[in-house]
């Protein structure tokens, strides 16, 4: 049962024939690479926020639309969000942002970590369109990374997923907030496992997805090697009205470095997922991540599989 069980955790997602779906030379104007985006549906549209690094190294985010998800690309011709030079929030840069839409709110909310004097901070925009944002600055204090909220209120407040930095330690917290101004009680949530594939560092990968069994969070693990970091996926489950619970973890990762594109970049051995929506139509799972520090591909999986496949896992 569980070698079936690791078999299956291995052939979850297929990755896309075409991958890279986006590359530097798809570009309006001249870029060093283009990776980690967020994703959401937008007017029967894919649209992908992506994170842009500019030839002197500094990173903003670029809107790309597809009404496939796939092919076809429409890329905004100059940057859709870029650091506001007079704010020391954002002095070095926009990075690795993740969407959900907020029913409340009738709006997006884009997390994002912006780089200040302090280090990584994660900030807050909202938007209606992509097209105009306001930004409400920094939730939290630096070091902080990979942050998304949760798209509504549990018992009356706001929920974020983020990854701070405390005693040099890198796990997976949460967060929660009246008013998506004040945040308190802080709480961990996933935490970095001594020897596995993931020991190093966890953080958030796409945005948390809403499922009958709880809600589907996708992390990125880290493992040191002599040759470097290598980045994989894994997946947990949290509880539907109490998300500070976790329910299941997988042991095994479900989408490491593989293909080429993947290995071999600015950043070698790195798949570094975002951004996910899902097909109304076939229920399927599209899952975007940056490969490598330099490129976009895209994987997909059965929403129902996935699902499957954690409740297969043991309950934590």
């Amino acid at each position: 049962m569980e070698f079936t069980r690791q078999k299956k955790a291995y052939n979850l997602f297929s990755r896309y024939k075409n991958n890279p779906i986006l590359t530097p030379e798809n570009w309006p104007y001249p870029v060093n690479a283009v990776f980690n985006p967020a994703a959401a549906k937008v007017d029967s549209q894919t649209l992908l926020l992506i994170r842009v690094e500019d030839m002197r190294g500094f990173s903003h985010l670029t809107a790309a639309r597809s009404a496939d998800g796939f092919t076809n690309w429409q890329i905004d011709p100059a940057p859709t969000m870029e650091a506001d030079q007079n704010s020391r929030e954002e002095k070095w840069g926009l990075e690795d942002p993740r969407i959900v839409w907020l029913e409340e709110q009738k709006q997006f909310a884009i997390t994002y970590t912006s780089f200040s004097e302090g280090g990584p901070v994660i900030s807050l925009a909202i938007t209606k369109n992509f097209r105009t944002f306001a930004r409400l600055g920094g939730l939290l204090p630096p070091e902080d990374k990979d942050a998304c909220l949760f798209p509504r209120r549990f018992r009356g407040r706001f929920a974020l997923i983020h990854r701070p930095i405390v005693r040099g330690e890198a796990h997976i917290w949460i967060s929660f907030s009246p008013d998506l101004k004040h945040w308190g009680d802080h709480r961990a949530l996933i935490k970095a496992r001594h020897a596995y594939w993931d020991c190093h560092r966890v953080g958030l990968a796409c945005q948390p997805i809403e499922t009958e069994y709880g809600w589907l969070l996708f992390y990125h693990g880290v493992r040191m090697t002599t040759a470097g970091a290598i980045y994989r996926m894994g997946l947990a489950l949290l509880d539907l009205e109490e998300p500070w619970k976790v329910l299941r973890r997988s042991d095994e990762w479900i989408l490491g470095p593989r293909a080429p594109y993947e290995r071999i970049g600015d950043v070698g051995g790195v798949v570094f997922p975002t951004g996910a929506v899902i097909d109304e139509k076939t229920n399927n799972l599209h899952l975007y991540y940056g490969a490598a520090d330099c490129t976009i591909a895209v994987a997909t999986a059965k929403l129902s599989d996935l699902t499957d496949y954690i409740m297969s896992c043991p309950e934590n």
